[in-house]
């Protein structure tokens, strides 16, 4: 067939169409070239270019059973109350593509109930790609706060801050946390906790009744590092100090043991499990295995989605 070709026509639009109608359409290539008028090889570069570009999300509905021997695997090894495992992509490829839409699937039938409910988010790049992944709803008898700063230290608004996206997503009230991720020393954390807005953003965070969270690596690589908010000789003094990762900014040891050094005496968040809430952790990929034995080890999270890969590896580490 010969291709058209319409300088008018967006390339993501076309990609787009394309990705619906072979993954919602049912069409096959040769139905999809004939539809957009193309050829069959630039309609399977489109389909393509729609799920590796995110124009195209899937969501696998029916619950695949290796998936599930390891998430109960998960449970009575670590004693999570809830655990989901996505299949695993192809190596190479980034693993919050695959736990995100699983992770939003959760994050939606939290939102979904009827009954008021206060749900606490952390922040980070894994949180953001999840926040992308949930479907509009219309939730204002929720609450969602944030557990921690917004603020970077040039004063810029952090680039992975979540509580907007989601209230925007659910139209549900929001409260973010205006103030930097970190202070500057443990006078200037005091005087930012002793703000009235921050008190009773923090008060009603330690009141949540979801907690949901990345968890972030200790090493070169790490978020607190690569955004700013940790130097590499900051980082540094912290491992040594037993830091093998974070949550909401939080260092934590191999134990799951919050640091009383470092860091943890200016980060500004709440520290997370308060009370009896459930903590609900997000994470897969190499870099995210240190940090979650440690926060399994500690009892910091109660729930976990993550990928095969990742759960695999968890369940080989000596009890």
């Amino acid at each position: 067939m010969a291709e058209t070709s319409d300088p008018t026509v967006n390339v993501d639009d076309e990609a787009a169409r394309a990705g619906w109608l072979y993954y919602s359409g049912g069409l096959t290539q040769d139905q999809i070239a004939a539809e957009l008028g193309v050829s069959r090889q630039r309609a399977q570069r489109l389909v393509a270019k729609a799920m590796s570009d995110g124009l195209i999300r899937v969501r696998i509905e029916h619950p695949i059973t290796e998936c599930l021997e390891l998430e109960r695997a998960l449970c009575r090894r670590f004693g999570l109350a809830f655990c989901r495992v996505a299949p695993s992509l192809s190596e190479g490829i980034d693993p919050v593509r695959a736990i995100a839409p699983v992770a939003a699937a959760e994050m939606e039938k939290i939102f979904a109930r009827r009954d008021p409910k206060v749900i606490a988010l952390g922040t980070g790049r894994t949180l953001r790609a999840v926040v992308d992944e949930v479907r509009p709803m219309d939730c204002p008898h929720h609450k969602v706060v944030s557990l921690l700063g917004n603020v970077a230290p040039d004063g810029s608004a952090s680039f992975y801050e979540v509580i907007m996206r989601i209230a925007d997503k659910t139209r549900a009230p929001h409260y973010p946390m205006a103030m930097p991720v970190v202070a500057k020393d443990a006078a200037d954390r005091a005087h930012y906790h002793a703000l009235p807005h921050v008190r009773n953003t923090r008060d009603l965070a330690q009141q949540a009744d979801f907690t949901i969270v990345g968890i972030g690596q200790m090493t070169d690589d790490a978020p607190l590092v690569v955004d700013g908010f940790l130097s590499v000789e900051e980082l540094r003094a912290m491992t040594d100090a037993g830091a093998v990762g974070e949550m909401v900014g939080w260092a934590f040891d191999a134990e799951g043991r919050y640091l009383e050094t470092g860091v943890n005496k200016v980060v500004t968040g709440v520290q997370v499990p308060q009370n009896d809430t459930p903590v609900i952790c997000i994470a897969a990929g190499p870099s995210k295995r240190k940090p979650l034995l440690g926060a399994l080890a500690g009892k910091l999270i109660t729930g976990l989605v993550t990928d095969e890969i990742t759960a695999r590896f968890l369940l080989k580490q000596t009890a």
